[in-house]
């Protein structure tokens, strides 16, 4: 029970402190601790599918290297109307604006439903072209493809997830999104391999006969992704609708809105660039990669992973960050904003390069967990995976940097600066250097480039966040006035 207790008081509630009062570093703390498990668990969904795949078939772990950034950009076309819900929820909350926040947050929800509808029709359409464009081999297209057919088709249920995570995590609340993805991820992790090996339960059974798993291979990883966060939104949807933790949500504001669709483009169109500049980063780098043999693009695949889950305490603390800036310039408080920022830009430059140094001396154990010992080119692919690793891992820190500022740029309604200094860092960066440097330096070149790009993103976002430009908030007293009589017509009307 000591333990326990001790590892709760890691994870407290809103109700048990105020984010727009008192000290920074404590309630940032609470606040982004459940964040990082959360995506912690997120990132278990793909580490999951990477592992097993890798016992299934080098071609499988190359097939979800092109597949995954197809996922990526779908959702981040999406991504503006869950950025823009969280910082209109976190903005009203902090001004002390309930119902507004509810009207926000049930709005928030309509028009991800019809997105992530769209955008899952058209990934649907486009896959083979899209993975023909990016290069794939004529043996990893098929496998790619079959994997991208299944996500697409459940895209409302990925993408709802991350829009119940975000709408809470404005309410201030990062511990019931972080539960309800535990017990997703542990139902993920259970059924993979039965899906993607295939599994005999009970074999000539009375009655029964054969009860068996089929074996689906990489198609099965996908379809206990979509089984996992299906289970995860429906979950997420019954609190909300239920409203005793975090943000209320009614069928009687979730008739669509155009005044509000308008408000929601408007900050959330950034937010979508921005993630669309990451997305197709790393779909154009894809272009390049392909041009080297399989086990580059497996260990590209491999060492992205890796990285991803060194940089979550950044996304954490940087989602933190824009919760308690929404907060505070709701509540006109800009100062603590400021100081809530530079706070997180600090510790993370510490704890970031700390983990770099560690990667950067054992880098070979953490690739070979994700290939099979028995696969073909498994030495040669941990080889390059390490090398990968060891190019990048030293600028870790400098990501905590742009992660943090970026962070409170969104926090702020300021989404644009936040998607331009993403885009400078991404596209006038990452993706020119490695162009360029591939032909004369081979797959070392695209290794620098994100190295290189790193350091400059950081150096961008921290210059511009002190010119202080950020201060004006995006949602000026004019868009309150025509909320509140949206939400005064949407209650008179029930």
């Amino acid at each position: 029970m000591g333990l326990w207790n001790r590892l709760g008081s890691l994870f407290r509630g809103p109700e048990e402190f105020d984010l727009t009062s008192g000290s920074i570093g404590k309630p940032l703390f609470f606040l982004s601790m459940p964040i990082v498990v959360t995506n912690l668990f997120q990132t278990a969904y793909n580490l999951a599918d990477t592992f097993w795949l890798g016992q299934y078939s080098t071609d499988a772990l190359a097939a979800i290297s092109f597949a995954f950034p197809m996922v990526f950009l779908l959702i981040s076309l999406g991504t503006g109307i869950s950025v823009a819900g969280s910082v209109l929820v976190a903005q009203f909350t902090g001004a002390g604006k309930e119902r507004e926040a509810e009207y926000a947050a049930s709005q928030t929800i309509t028009f991800a439903v019809l997105v992530s509808a769209v955008l899952g029709g058209i990934g649907y359409v486009a896959i083979g072209d899209f993975l023909s464009l990016m290069g794939a081999s004529a043996d990893v297209l098929p496998l790619a493809s079959s994997y991208m057919e299944v996500i697409s088709g459940g895209l409302l249920f990925m993408f709802g997830f991350f829009v119940f995570n975000a709408l809470m995590r404005g309410y201030g609340d990062t511990i019931t999104p972080m539960l309800v993805m535990f017990g997703s991820v542990v139902f993920n992790i259970v059924i993979d391999p039965f899906l993607i090996f295939g599994w005999t339960v009970v074999e000539n059974a009375p009655l029964l006969g054969t009860v068996a798993f089929p074996e689906l291979g990489i198609q099965g990883a996908a379809i206990a992704t979509i089984l996992s966060r299906a289970l995860a939104l429906l979950v997420g949807l019954a609190i909300m609708f239920r409203g005793n933790r975090g943000v209320q949500i009614h069928l009687r504001d979730m008739a669509p809105d155009s005044s509000y669709l308008r408000r929601l483009v408007r900050i959330g169109a950034p937010a979508s660039i921005e993630g669309m500049g990451r997305a197709l980063s790393m779909n154009l780098l894809l272009v390049i990669v392909a041009l080297f043999p399989d086990p580059v693009v497996a260990a590209y695949g491999i060492g992205t992973r890796v990285f991803s889950v060194i940089v979550l305490p950044a996304i954490a603390v940087a989602r933190g960050v824009e919760t308690m800036t929404g907060q505070n310039m709701g509540a006109d408080k800009p100062d603590r904003a400021e100081k809530a920022a530079s706070l997180a830009a600090t510790v993370l430059f510490g704890v970031l390069t700390a983990a770099g140094i560690v990667v950067f001396l054992f880098p070979e154990p953490l690739v070979s967990m994700f290939v099979g010992a028995g696969q073909e080119s498994a030495d040669r692919v941990i080889e390059i995976g390490a090398q990968f690793l060891r190019y990048v891992a030293l600028t870790f820190g400098f990501i905590g940097i742009t992660r943090a500022y970026t962070g409170s740029f969104r926090g702020a309604g300021k989404t644009l600066t936040a998607a331009a200094i993403s885009v400078v860092m991404l596209g006038v960066v990452r993706f020119p250097v490695a162009w360029f440097a591939a032909k004369p330096l081979g797959a070392t070149g695209i290794w620098l480039s994100f190295a290189i790009s790193n350091v400059v993103g950081a150096i961008i976002a921290y210059a511009w966040y002190r010119r202080g430009t950020w201060r004006g908030s995006e949602l000026s007293e004019t868009d309150v006035n025509l909320e509140e009589t949206a939400v005064e017509t949407t209650v008179d009307g029930d």
